[in-house]
């Protein structure tokens, strides 16, 4: 009987539930996780392993070596190795194999061996999946939080290819991360971009069959998913995509190799190590490589180490207070020549702040790589509840004809449905949002077809009136309606400065009262 989705999510979060007495819920991925990698492992392996057996009963005669060629050859595309060779604890690194032991001590360091062996068995598809393991040990979590966590995930139906789809072992995997995300607040941005963001990002990228797609703080994975996914969608064949990825948090990274392997991808590389400081993925000469689809949701305004001598710094170097346009720079060197698109989430504030970020906006506007700049709602995301922007990039001279010359703003900050914990872009939206980015404009930038986009304010500027703007990017600037929603954001500013002048003239008044009765202490 084939499994539901609303089943196994429903017995994966039992087994999360498990966790409320021993750590805060923004720390449960670490956890649950590998266990639930480990578990689909073995109960794979150990389902070729019957299915091996079942179709060659007349070997007997073969020895173990020869037996292991064929089931190794034929069956498996991976090993389950044993652990404590030689002793008295041999077993194999199986899931039930340790789950038979949970009521004896060292429950902690038998999981962290077997994850270790299954990794070093494996170098060329697990190397470094399970992260840094640290819930293992016994100050971290107890055997008996461990064994009640690994008891309540054993009652989740086996998880090999003929007992569910990779669709369903996927969805599940994505539920957990979204379910965690809801319940960790402000940490879940760290590994986490919710699927409406990540997927109006790709649908505007629009990646290819056989393309490279490269995400430079790829968190869990989700956007190299998404591309997948979209071209599964469409017909066409996602498992064709090479999808790479550089995450700086290893237990993220970790994360995102499992979630990869969850959704059937293999094509892949996730490394680990900072982006800026250390890009991992480079040609034999030592620079960049490139890639036909960049597409990141980078942490933001993040404090950095400036770059001294460093090519991808692109009309300057960006500021210490914020690696924004750091991110963005290395992303435009990391395009490929020719089909080279790269899109990237922000805040606001890389639109208009000034210095070296103006220089940096200067030179993207007046070299042409700045297709496009949409404005998206507030309070999408678990990291913030500021209003974010998209920005969108193509290779020099890569640009449609009707676009070159200038940028395509979009204000979609109205187009959501307000949440419990956060806004949501509709299907509808997400729709709307593409629409208006591949519409068409007259002489003056308007667009040939208004009800285009559903409705979305849009309008395509030409480099000159942005560089005579001095290269700012706020929409408001550029789309008439927002210009006046900042006029009646200045009116509320200086009602409310006004009142504040007021209210600080009668609290020094009052205190002069009380100090002329001697009654002192209350400006303190």
């Amino acid at each position: 009987m084939a499994v539901t989705q609303q089943e196994i999510e429903s017995r994966l979060w039992d087994a999360a539930d498990e966790l409320r007495v021993a750590m805060p819920e923004a720390q449960y991925a670490s956890v649950i996780f590998p266990l639930m990698f480990w578990k689909y492992l073995s109960d794979t392996w150990e389902h070729n392993h019957e299915v091996f057996l079942a179709e060659n009963e007349g070997l007997e005669g073969l020895t173990d070596d020869e037996a292991r060629e064929i089931e190794y050859r034929d069956y498996q595309s991976f090993e389950i190795p044993f652990i404590n060779r030689g002793t008295a604890e041999e077993r194999r690194a199986s899931w039930s194999s340790i789950l038979a032991t949970i009521t004896q001590p060292g429950l902690g360091q038998r999981v962290r061996s077997s994850l270790q062996a299954i990794e070093t068995a494996n170098p060329d598809k697990f190397s470094r999946l399970f992260g840094s393991m640290e819930w293992t040990r016994t100050e971290v979590l107890s055997g008996e939080v461990l064994a009640a966590v690994m008891q309540a995930m054993d009652r989740t139906p086996e998880m090999h290819g003929d007992n569910m789809s990779h669709d369903v072992l996927g969805g599940a995997y994505e539920y957990l991360l979204k379910r965690f995300s809801d319940g960790s607040g402000t940490r879940a941005g760290q590994f986490f971009t919710p699927r409406e963001v990540v997927e109006l990002l790709i649908e505007l990228l629009d990646p290819k069959n056989y393309e490279s797609v490269y995400d430079p703080t790829c968190g869990s994975g989700g956007m190299l998913i998404a591309a997948a996914n979209l071209l599964k969608a469409r017909g066409k064949r996602g498992y064709s995509l090479r999808l790479y990825g550089q995450e700086a948090v290893a237990d993220t990274a970790s994360v995102a190799r499992m979630n990869l392997f969850m959704h059937n991808l293999t094509d892949f590389r996730i490394e680990l190590g900072d982006t800026l400081k250390d890009p991992r993925f480079k040609k034999p000469d030592g620079s960049l490589a490139q890639f036909d689809v960049i597409v990141a949701n980078p942490p933001y305004s993040l404090k950095w180490k400036p770059w001294t001598n460093d090519p991808r710094a692109l009309g300057a170097v960006a500021p210490q207070a914020s690696a924004d346009w750091a991110f963005v720079q290395h992303m435009i060197a990391s395009m490929s020549a020719k089909k080279g698109r790269a899109g990237v989430v922000l805040p606001h504030g890389v639109l208009f702040r000034g210095a070296q970020e103006r220089a940096i906006r200067q030179r993207v506007v007046e070299d042409d790589l700045l297709e496009a700049v949409i404005g998206l709602p507030a309070n999408l995301f678990y990291s913030t509840t500021i209003p974010t922007c998209i920005l969108v990039f193509r290779a020099p001279g890569s640009k449609p004809e009707e676009r070159q010359g200038g940028v395509l703003f979009i204000d979609a900050s109205k187009r959501f449905i307000k949440g419990k914990n956060r806004n949501v872009l509709a299907d509808a939206d997400i729709a709307d949002v593409v629409a208006a980015y591949h519409s068409h404009f007259d002489a003056d930038g308007s667009p040939v077809n208004p009800d285009g986009g559903g409705g979305i304010a849009l309008r395509f500027v030409p480099t000159t009136e942005i560089v005579a703007n001095e290269c700012d990017l706020n929409i408001g600037r550029y789309i008439k309606h927002v210009a006046a929603e900042g006029e009646d954001l200045g009116t509320l500013i200086d009602a409310y400065n006004i009142a504040r002048a007021e209210r600080q003239k009668s609290e020094a008044r009052m205190l002069a009262v009380l100090a002329d009765a001697g009654i002192e202490g209350f400006d303190e």
